[in-house]
């Protein structure tokens, strides 16, 4: 992970992944081996869609509105 990174920013905001979505498990577990191997993002298990990690995000500095999974620029 990141070492900038808070480390309350490895979950995303719940309005972005829902607390009772079936496959908030998958996600988040994706999330979290792509913060260990320091990978800009990774592949949603559920879409195909590749998803930009928060510590991406949190180095890139800003937040470019496009509403992704885990901004760490959105209030928790």
């Amino acid at each position: 992970m990141a070492p900038s990174l808070p480390r309350r920013l490895v979950e995303p905001s719940r309005h972005r992944l829902a607390i009772d979505d079936p496959d908030r498990a998958a996600i988040l577990a994706a999330h979290r081996d792509a913060l260990e191997k320091g990978l800009e993002g990774y592949i949603d298990p559920v879409t195909g869609y590749w998803v930009f990690t928060a510590a991406f995000l949190w180095n890139r500095g800003y937040c470019c509105d496009s509403g992704c999974r885990h901004c760490p620029y959105i209030a928790r």
